[in-house]
């Protein structure tokens, strides 16, 4: 068994991703630092999901050039990879990773002081601006998947029309299913690592 991994190379740095791993994703300085981290994250991963996580070889399939929003701390571009269809069954594993994610997120949360602790230079947001920040991207993200979600609607209700689109299989959607689920799981644990690691004392 292995697990399929690609870069996504900005002008600065470079992120390590699992194509069938949703959040399974690091970034650094270089391919090779990238890969690393991700191998560093392999417990931290498996800690969040209620499957049992067995990754196996890495196996490195490609990498994709990078654009603006890599270079500022996010992956942004869809792979080949991306255009190959999902199964059904796939699909729903790659949801429920997404869902574990999300109730991971929720936990983290939950017992996660107001104030964090700031960054060597002062920066950084505390708690609540963070998860703010999450429900937000999540809602502005909707219409890529082809779908939409009014401004203030409870995030219950939000998550719920999330699954529902993806389940659906994103029609009308501009990302391919795989890379939306990649893309929303990376972003919601990378933000539940952050206040985790800011929390501690």
């Amino acid at each position: 068994m292995s697990t399929r991994v690609y870069f996504e190379v900005g002008k600065r740095s470079a992120f390590a991703a699992a194509i069938d791993w949703p959040g399974w994703c690091r970034r650094a300085k270089t391919e090779e630092l990238a890969l690393a981290a991700l191998l560093d994250y392999q417990d931290r991963y498996a800690a969040v999901l209620s499957e049992p996580f067995e990754p196996g070889k890495l196996d490195v399939v490609g990498s994709v050039s990078g654009n603006a929003t890599t270079d500022f701390g996010a992956p942004a571009v869809d792979t080949p990879w991306d255009a190959d269809a999902m199964t059904s069954r796939d699909l729903t594993r790659h949801v429920v990773v997404l869902q574990d994610i999300w109730a991971y997120f929720d936990a983290v949360v939950d017992s996660a002081p107001a104030t964090l602790k700031r960054g060597p230079r002062g920066g950084g947001r505390d708690r609540d601006d963070i998860v703010a920040h999450v429900r937000e991207a999540e809602r502005h993200y909707c219409s890529a998947l082809g779908t939409r979600v009014a401004p203030r609607t409870p995030w219950s209700e939000q998550r719920a029309t999330i699954t529902e689109v993806l389940l659906a299989g994103s029609p009308g959607g501009k990302w391919p299913s795989r890379y939306s689920l990649r893309r929303l799981a990376w972003h919601v644990l990378d933000h539940a690592w952050e206040i985790e690691d800011k929390s501690e004392k």
